[in-house]
């Protein structure tokens, strides 16, 4: 399905140029980026809201991109709306939320004040492919393979690539472009209609 809209859905930080979602964005003909955040405003609501404004503005078929929190944004935001453009999914290296994150980030109190605890257990109403890293400081590997279990996501090891970030030397991610022809490329094409002779 040559044809779907690529939606980047950032985590929590702001703007970054070096980012792999902001340089596959420049690279995808018609990709969209949902507005990022940033660290200091921890709030899930408008991130999901934002989301959904995003795709509905788009007039086809959509394949999301997350990475980190845009993941569970991406899960909150498949169990309140009706996602039925959404085609398929790349959830990249999302945060069990298990631990205490580094200080730039906000509290795991905080976030769970804001509506991000309990992260959603539901199967994903679409095709989803979940990239974990090995070493990833803020993912949990036993928690990341559950999670891709209740949401029906296959997974996909990328070694150590820690959290998938110009922090880890991650600028571009190449891998991003396989994933999402993999997710397109399984999409059936639209059967043909016959026309009576």
């Amino acid at each position: 399905m040559s044809d779907a809209t690529v939606v980047l859905v950032p985590g929590l930080r702001g703007h970054v140029e070096d980012h792999w979602q902001t340089r596959l964005a420049a690279t995808l003909p018609g990709a969209r980026m949902v507005t990022p955040l940033g660290r200091t405003d921890a709030g899930l609501r408008a991130r999901v809201t934002l989301l959904d404004q995003v795709v509905e503005d788009v007039a086809g078929p959509v394949i999301l991109v997350a990475h980190s929190a845009g993941v569970l944004v991406t899960a909150h935001w498949a169990a309140q709306y009706s996602p039925t453009r959404v085609v398929g999914a790349l959830l990249a290296t999302p945060p069990a939320f298990a631990d205490p994150l580094p200080a730039e980030y906000p509290s795991i109190e905080q976030l769970r004040a804001h509506g991000w605890l309990p992260i959603p257990r539901r199967p994903l109403p679409f095709p989803s492919i979940l990239a974990v890293s090995t070493d990833d400081p803020l993912g949990n590997t036993v928690r990341l393979r559950a999670l891709a279990n209740a949401w029906g996501s296959r997974t996909q090891s990328l070694g150590a690539v820690g959290h998938l970030n110009p922090a880890s030397g991650y600028g571009e991610w190449p891998q991003a472009l396989e994933l999402i022809a993999e997710l397109r490329d399984a999409v059936p094409a639209p059967l043909t209609q016959l026309v009576p002779a």
